[in-house]
């Protein structure tokens, strides 16, 4: 083996034994993973191997209950948010703006690009006040979130992470920040992270971030779906807000995922409610059984029949020879309305097509139901009374007036 080869084995060895060295020093932005080393009272410290050693603030790896989540030793994946530029040291967190004091600690922070806590004070024309620091920096309504925000009022009193976007120091300082920047670069990587388990029938928890006509979008953590709206349930749903509102948490499948169609465009992910719920057609031959007397809802007119429905995501369907008209109709509204309450017999089920065939319960239904639609018979002079002999006082009373 020449040294050469020698040399190039060495190289990779040493290659998957350091692979932050292989990649070059981490910077502002990268994921990264090391050991913690050290817990103090505000801050613990992570080596990230490669002679780098990272600062994490306490809050990052302490519960709402004020208790440590790890301890030393333990392994920790976090982002890179920053850097000291007195000691050289990364500054770790997961994006988590930290909280500066005065207008020296917020320049800082506006030159290596860190995110600052703050709060909303007041809602102003184009955007909100926010006081960062004890300072007033302003927050155009473009930059509080990555969804339209037609009322600014709803962020007042919030607190929120801020990046500053301009800083122009002097007695009066001004500073113009965004939190929209750190939304995006938050979903960049948790998008990175749900990509990787993103698969067709993978089963997903998000929120309701819009409803439309044709169905809800999803955000699943980074990256939006949609559920069209006859995947919402196994019944009739018109709108999708009569099953969800926004805000909502839901669980959901991933029924196929759809390449971007263009560049920088992101990919199409159907989601399911109802995939994750039981079929009813399963149970229906036992729900359902022939001769039976089910009471529904009139669902769907057509000229051929009448769609009933018996339970969420099943119908049945009455032939328009079964809804016991009296007298031949032309179109089933004759007979029933939309919406209306009938009783009906089962008279077959066929599980294939998916189908259940009813008919009508005839009298009661249609005489409460079509008023319209029963013939109201002319009425008929009353006939003539018949000439009958009469009383015998009558008798004698015409024959004296015959002998006057």
């Amino acid at each position: 083996m020449s040294d050469s080869e020698n040399f190039e084995d060495l190289l990779k060895q040493f290659d998957q034994a350091h692979p932050q060295t292989r990649k070059g020093a981490p910077t502002i932005g990268d994921r990264v993973r090391g050991t913690i080393v050290v817990i103090g009272d505000t801050h613990a410290f992570v080596d990230l191997g490669a002679k780098s050693e990272g600062r994490l603030e306490l809050a990052a790896i302490t519960d709402a209950e004020g208790q440590l989540t790890h301890a030393l030793g333990d392994v920790i994946e976090t982002n890179i948010t920053g850097k000291d530029e007195e000691s050289g040291m990364l500054l770790l967190g997961t994006q988590h703006g930290q909280r500066f004091h005065g207008l020296d600690e917020v320049e800082n922070a506006y030159r290596q690009g860190l995110p600052v806590a703050g709060q909303v004070s007041a809602a102003v024309k184009g955007g909100v006040e926010v006081q960062i620091a004890g300072l007033r920096a302003f927050c155009p309504a473009s930059q509080m979130d990555v969804r339209f925000v037609e009322d600014m009022t709803e962020f007042v009193g919030q607190r929120f992470d801020f990046r500053i976007t301009k800083f122009e120091g002097g007695r009066r300082p001004n500073l113009v920040v965004s939190r929209r920047a750190l939304v995006e670069e938050q979903q960049r990587t948790q998008a990175a992270q749900l990509r990787a388990q993103l698969t067709e029938g993978a089963v997903l928890t998000g929120t309701v971030t819009s409803l439309k006509d044709y169905g809800a979008f999803v955000d699943l953590g980074g990256l939006e779906g949609m559920i069209h709206v006859s995947q919402l349930a196994f019944g009739h749903i018109k709108h999708p807000k009569e099953v969800l509102q926004i805000g909502q948490q839901v669980e959901v499948s991933v029924l196929r995922i759809e390449p971007p169609s263009e560049k920088n465009k992101r990919e199409k992910i159907a989601l399911s409610i109802r995939a994750l719920t039981r079929d009813p057609w399963q149970d229906a031959v036992a729900q359902f059984p022939v001769g039976m007397h089910v009471t529904g809802t009139v669902s769907r007119l057509q000229p051929f029949g009448v769609f009933i429905e018996l339970a969420p995501g099943i119908d049945g369907l009455a032939h328009i020879s079964e809804l016991g008209a009296p007298r031949r109709i032309s179109h089933p509204s004759e007979v029933v309305t939309l919406g209306q309450q009938v009783e009906a017999v089962v008279r077959g089920v066929d599980l294939e097509r998916r189908r259940i065939s009813l008919s009508l319960n005839t009298k009661a239904q249609l005489t409460e139901s079509a008023p319209a639609a029963r013939a109201v018979a002319p009425e008929t002079p009353a006939p003539a009374p018949e000439k009958t002999i009469g009383s015998f006082g009558a008798l004698l009373q015409a024959t004296l007036n015959k002998n006057r």
